[in-house]
């Protein structure tokens, strides 16, 4: 039975349907996605409203410096990736940084997952043309195929549903790791297993035996593991189809508050980040904690007015600024934006996005980032918040459990002839397994000296 707040929240919900939202599909059959938005309104929420409470209180510890996030995962998951192995793999790899950073600097870890949901991807362009031939856009799995043809190409409703039952069935995998036994920090061995032998996992592995040491002299001492065996692990992703956001947005039962229930901490990305949009409008009524993207285009004022709809109340956790610069401009463009944020009085938490704003075409014609430059954009953000006294939160990364070779670099030097030998990503290139250890690694030293 809903509660006369809850109807008007609903309301509220559907007059934000009226105002403009970007980088939306062009869905060919009205009827056929108004089936698919009231199936999935009947569907049962993937995340609950007190899961998504717990995180805003973790995602306010780290704004406070007294956690830090570490979000990683794919750009854009697809249907047929969503296997147990590389569910599994790209657990094991966020688990493996997270121990990293919190045996390497002292911190607890937020540990979020880019999955369950990353089925939708912006694009610059509404079409692509090969060969003289334009065909609608890839914009993820969640609205049409890769494949180049007339027919993949077409936005299909009927993905919303099936986006829904793959990242249901990733949830359910992802919780049976991290609550079944195979987090317990007592196996940190295990999580090495399966992965290719390199530097970087040797390196993983004197940690994991200082990690043991560690463990066996607490249980000589007499300590209590039980709250080791499970990990605290959230889902998150870009809200940016809002077919697909609505129709999940359920009532709180304890509170009559609307929750987007298709994962923890949902974002809004530099494209759709428009005050007067959708988008904006549709976050700053769910109680989930909101990420919102900036580039180094990000103008101070549209900040400020940006937490004054999004966070009113200057909740800490409620909102999290990713800031995607690029390694060369993040100590000119941070600075401000940190100040003025800071000045204002909200506390909200700064993650650092070293992927999106280091993209570039290579000789041989692939998208990839140089690992180095995803590196100096972390090193440039703590530098800047150290000379400001404010708090560098975390990471947020695409990167997978496979041995891809997508970006440049790391300690085994991938070359520009290296990329076409696993280049598998659909949209962005991610670091691989052992470029992202390699940053763990490296950013465990930077909160260290923080």
């Amino acid at each position: 039975m809903s509660t006369p707040h809850a109807s008007d929240a609903l309301a509220s919900l559907a007059a934000g349907a009226d105002l403009p939202a970007a980088q939306q599909p062009d869905w060919p059959d009205a009827a056929q996605l108004a089936d698919a938005i009231a199936t999935l309104a009947t569907y049962p929420p993937l995340v609950f409203a007190g899961e998504c409470d717990v995180l805003r209180s973790r995602m306010a510890a780290a704004a406070r410096g007294d956690a830090f996030v570490l979000q990683g995962g794919d750009c854009a998951e697809t249907f047929a990736s969503a296997t147990a192995d590389n569910i599994r793999d790209r657990v094991k790899t966020i688990l493996q940084m997270a121990a990293v950073l919190t045996y390497g600097a002292s911190v607890p870890v937020v540990k979020v997952g880019r999955m369950a949901g990353q089925y939708a991807k912006p694009r610059s362009s509404g079409n692509e043309t090969r060969e003289g031939v334009t065909l609608p856009a890839y914009r993820g799995d969640m609205v049409n195929d890769y494949e180049f043809t007339e027919a993949s190409r077409t936005p299909d409703p009927q993905r919303l549903v099936r986006a829904y039952h793959a990242s249901s069935a990733t949830l359910n995998l992802v919780r049976a790791f991290t609550m079944g036994g195979f987090a317990d920090l007592r196996h940190v061995h295990d999580w090495n297993r399966g992965f290719v032998a390199n530097a970087a996992n040797s390196r993983y592995e004197r940690l994991a035996r200082d990690i043991d040491k560690a463990m066996k002299f607490m249980q000589a001492c007499g300590a209590d593991f039980e709250a080791m065996k499970t990990t605290e692990f959230f889902s998150a992703h870009e809200a940016l189809l809002l077919d697909y956001e609505r129709p999940l947005t359920r009532v709180d039962s304890r509170t009559g508050d609307l929750y987007d229930t298709s994962g923890h901490f949902i974002w809004i990305g530099e494209r759709t980040r428009d005050l007067d949009g959708a988008h904006i409008d549709f976050v700053s009524k769910v109680r989930n904690p909101i990420g919102v993207k900036l580039s180094n285009k990000a103008h101070p004022d549209d900040v400020l007015r940006l937490i004054d709809k999004v966070d009113p109340e200057r909740e800490p956790g409620r909102l999290t600024f990713i800031t995607r610069m690029g390694a060369g401009t993040v100590r000119e463009a941070l600075p401000h934006l940190v100040e003025k944020v800071t000045a204002s009085g909200a506390l909200v938490t700064w993650i650092c996005d070293p992927m999106h704003g280091n993209t570039f075409e290579s000789a041989s014609g692939y998208k990839t980032r140089d690992f180095e430059d995803v590196v100096e954009e972390v090193r440039g953000f703590f530098e800047v918040h150290q000379g400001l006294g404010t708090v560098p939160g975390g990471i947020h990364v695409e990167l997978t459990g496979n041995d891809v070779t997508e970006c440049l670099g790391g300690s085994e030097k991938i070359l520009d002839e290296d990329l076409n030998k696993r280049y598998e990503s659909v949209c962005d290139p991610r670091l691989n397994h052992q470029q992202s250890l390699e940053l763990a690694f490296l950013v465990a030293e930077m909160i260290s000296r923080d």
